[in-house]
């Protein structure tokens, strides 16, 4: 699976109608409301602002919207297109601006489906790298030596607490995280072990 890195926009006029093509990286589920939220109010003079998502590890949980064009006009034929690239954590919006000429549920559909197409192929994927979260504590003394073996590590979302030990928390590949634990045991001699909290 394929997860979006960088956004993009595009843009088409087809028959006096405007139509703009976005993406979005979701880091959550919760977060289409809000995105489509803020689209409708930044494209308040639109006549549609319609959408399609794919989220989770798998792209387990998805939706879509035509936002009162013709059923099935809109929002499957951009699913469809999501589904058919195998990408995840993304939302992509297609917002109209109706220009006078009706474009017939075929027309629609296309219109919609090249739209979610265009985006798709400006914005920048990688592949979908599953991750541990992981925290332990260490103490002052072994810290260094601790910090220093982690910097040789991909880690994520990096937390450091300094209280009477730092609790250390963030995210590693899955793939590394046996390595990752038996190294930082190693360095700090035995008083840090890792644990691995969740596989988000």
């Amino acid at each position: 699976m394929l997860v979006p890195v960088k956004c993009a926009e595009c843009s088409e006029s087809i028959k006096g109608s405007l139509f703009l093509s976005e993406s979005f990286i979701l880091e959550d589920s919760m977060q289409v409301k809000e995105i489509l939220k803020s689209q409708k109010k930044k494209y308040s003079d639109a006549t549609h602002v319609c959408h399609a998502f794919i989220f989770g590890k798998n792209g387990e949980i998805m939706g879509m919207s035509d936002d009162g064009e013709p059923g099935g006009t809109a929002g499957r034929p951009m699913l469809d297109v999501l589904k058919g690239r195998e990408v995840t954590n993304i939302l992509v919006t297609v917002t109209r601006w109706f220009g006078g000429t009706l474009l017939g549920t075929g027309g629609l559909v296309h219109a919609y489906g090249e739209g979610a197409k265009n985006v798709l192929e400006k914005t920048v994927f990688q592949e979908l790298i599953e991750k541990v979260c992981f925290s332990f504590k260490v103490d002052y003394k072994s810290y260094s030596a601790v910090k220093k073996s982690m910097e040789n590590w991909s880690i994520f979302e990096l937390k450091e607490e300094f209280n009477e030990e730092i609790c250390v928390s963030g995210k590693i590949p899955e793939d590394d995280f046996l390595d990752f634990k038996e190294k930082i045991f190693d360095v700090s001699r035995g008083k840090c072990i890792p644990e691995a909290i969740s596989i988000p």
